[in-house]
């Protein structure tokens, strides 16, 4: 039987030592996250933007697949953690070479990494490489198939509690191809444990999953219903790259069904906050004008997506230090009570 991602994410302490999902995490861990999160956002103001915290580790992005933001601002917080950061480029690797997951990363262990930072098409690696690969080395999910990002439900969590405030009092909608995104599926496990109280799905039939009320979720398939009085809008791009065909009539009919322009938003409220987690297909989701907009918090979430990122590397590297330390006293003890037994037989 595998270990429920909560178990397998905390030490023996319960702090942090892998990210992988935010099913399961408690709402006092989450807030913490966010708390140290915000700490770190004034370091990106300073003249010299470094904390000694991660001096002497290495972190590992190993990415599977194509990313700007997410690959880029967790480089640029474990530099700003003073980390050393090895990018693996998987196109260039030897996995084109036909090596598995398991040996790449296990040599990347052996070469004394601290950390990986993973994003791979299949839901369950970030979960499989934590439970059964490296569990010695702190995992942080980037993002894994259909299934999670929990670093961008945190970056999105920290912007709606920057810009709103207490989520308890909170209208938000998520709006687009709920089904194929793992955006979507964090940001309803943060809302829901950070307490929000109305958390709005909107999307044609075709791109809900099933079970989707387990979320706490309420469905709307009619955009001009489900925006009426939100707080916040999270604008989901419409992934064409996982997509069967048949599943959307075409994209200028999305736009005119689903798509966020000035006169949608118009039924939101008045200072309803606007976000994406990006790239946006203009016009296809989201009018320029709404996206550029005053409303719009789009660059704000990829500037607290670092500070996010800082706090998720540095707690996890905190619980992970502490678990090994655990194991190796426990280690030390066994030793020193079978020695003890040991020469307690020779005695007699």
């Amino acid at each position: 039987m595998s270990t429920p991602p909560s178990h397998l994410q905390l030490n023996f302490q319960g702090q942090l030592r892998h990210f992988l999902t935010i099913e399961g995490l408690s709402r006092e861990l989450l807030t913490e996250l966010l708390d140290t999160a915000d700490s770190f956002l004034e370091v990106g103001e300073r003249a010299v933007k470094k904390v000694p915290l991660l001096r002497g580790k290495t972190v590992c992005n190993v990415f599977f697949e194509n990313s700007t933001r997410t690959r880029t601002t967790f480089e640029l917080a474990a530099k700003r953690l003073s980390a050393d950061v090895l990018n693996l480029n998987i196109q260039t690797s030897s996995t084109s070479k036909g090596e598995t997951l398991y040996d790449t990363l296990r040599n990347l262990e052996a070469m004394a990494a601290d950390m990986f930072v993973v994003r791979h098409g299949d839901s369950g690696a970030a979960h499989f490489i934590a439970g059964h690969v490296c569990p010695d080395v702190a995992i942080i999910n980037a993002g894994d198939g259909n299934h999670a990002h929990p670093t961008q439900a945190m970056l999105d969590m920290l912007t709606i509690r920057r810009h709103r405030g207490d989520f308890t009092k909170l209208s938000v909608a998520i709006v687009g191809d709920i089904l194929h995104s793992r955006v979507a599926r964090s940001n309803m496990q943060a809302l829901q444990t950070l307490g929000c109280p109305d958390i709005r799905v909107i999307a044609p039939r075709t791109l809900l999953p099933a079970g989707i009320e387990q979320y706490g979720v309420r469905v709307f398939n009619d955009l001009r219903v489900g925006l009426r009085d939100v707080d916040v809008v999270i604008m989901l791009r419409l992934q064409k790259e996982r997509m069967q065909s048949g599943l959307l009539p075409s994209e200028g009919e999305y736009y005119r069904l689903y798509g966020l322009t000035r006169e949608t938003l118009a039924l939101a409220k008045p200072d309803a906050l606007v976000m994406h987690p990006g790239p946006i297909n203009r016009g296809v989701e989201i009018e320029s004008e709404v996206a550029d907009g005053a409303q719009s918090v789009i660059l704000n979430q990829v500037t607290y997506g670092i500070a996010v990122r800082m706090a998720v590397m540095s707690m996890a590297m905190t619980g992970q230090n502490a678990q090994r330390q655990h194991n190796q006293e426990a280690l030390l003890a066994s030793a020193s009570t079978s020695g003890q037994e040991s020469q307690h037989a020779t005695d007699h």
